[in-house]
């Protein structure tokens, strides 16, 4: 049975300011959000003179460079652990056997949260786990500086593809436009996030754009990131993450699919969707979540079981909201 607990955020404040040492978790393949937040958290409880620790499962990428740093050494033994923007335990990779069972706090804006940890504090309708993490530091009466803001920047920035997505709302927007009173360098940031390629990840999105396939009336399209395409480029880390934005931008397509090959029979999917489908409730389906628009699942079989697996809920999901006679987009 999950006794988790569900936290306000006058009650999230509350806890993190009487504990003393912190280990923040972020999620494997990490992105701006979860490095974001985490970081942010790391810089504010700082301030109050914690001992922190951000621990991550993976390398993280240097495009992040401009707001890391070398954190405290925690001893784990009576250590608070906080996992920010992770909404299932399975999502802490490596780091799943050692802290999955033992998380204290879950800062999330996902609604697929799995609720592992003892206590959550979950905002679904925030566009980012940034920007929730802003209205925690302004509860811990945090200081904001340079460092934290562009960290906090770059979370929302990331999460909502430079405010494009439907999560974006009146509220996201007035948070950056606060976080604009620091010397973030907006359009640094985003140049490296959005606006950047190697040459590298040229030639692998034309391997990707190679291996597409439409089915449903062409209103779902598939593409696949094998092993040996990485092997053979280079890519890694966060030059991936534009990779899944392939299959969305394809006029009339509403569930755009890619398929990562992470092992030799294990495959990241990530599902990208317009109205009327909704990502998250396919990916739930098949033990993974999300967004309503942007979501994920890891799945394990052959290349074609997989796409079987994958292309069945969306068809399923198609069949529910009529999606057959929905108007191109």
């Amino acid at each position: 049975m999950n006794n988790c607990i569900n936290f306000s955020l006058k009650e999230t404040i509350k806890f993190l300011k009487k504990n003393d040492n912190y280990i923040i978790l972020t999620h494997a393949s990490p992105d701006g959000d979860t490095l974001g937040a985490g970081y942010a958290l790391y810089y504010g409880l700082k301030q109050l003179g914690k001992q922190v620790e951000v621990v991550c499962p993976d390398v993280i990428p240097q495009d992040y460079a401009f707001f890391l740093c070398e954190t405290d050494h925690v001893n784990r033994e009576g250590a608070t652990l906080v996992a920010v923007d992770i909404a299932d335990k399975r999502l802490l990779g490596a780091l799943q056997e050692e802290f999955g069972a033992s998380i204290d706090l879950n800062i999330d804006h996902h609604i697929s949260n799995t609720r592992y940890a003892k206590a959550l504090y979950l905002d679904s309708d925030a566009s980012a786990t940034c920007e929730i993490m802003y209205e925690v530091l302004s509860g811990l009466k945090v200081k904001l500086n340079d460092t934290i803001a562009k960290a906090l920047y770059t979370g929302i920035s990331t999460d909502t593809g430079c405010f494009k997505y439907s999560c974006v709302t009146a509220k996201t927007h007035k948070i950056a436009a606060a976080l604009y009173d620091y010397n973030i360098e907006a359009d640094v940031i985003n140049k490296v996030m959005f606006d950047t390629k190697s040459k590298d990840l040229l030639t692998l999105e034309r391997m990707v754009l190679d291996t597409a396939e439409y089915h449903f009336d062409d209103k779902c399209m598939i593409v696949t990131v094998t092993a040996d395409m990485l092997k053979k480029t280079g890519c890694k880390g966060t030059q991936l993450e534009g990779i899944t934005n392939i299959s969305r931008s394809v006029d009339g397509v509403l569930a755009g699919v890619t398929i990562k090959q992470t092992d030799d029979d294990t495959y990241k999917i990530s599902i990208r969707t317009y109205a009327p489908l909704n990502a998250s409730q396919i990916c739930v389906s098949l033990g993974g979540g999300g967004h309503k628009n942007a979501a994920a699942v890891i799945l394990k079989g052959s290349l074609q079981e997989v796409k079987d697996k994958v292309l069945c809920a969306i068809k399923q999901q198609m069949e529910e909201t009529n999606a057959w006679t929905s108007a191109a987009r």
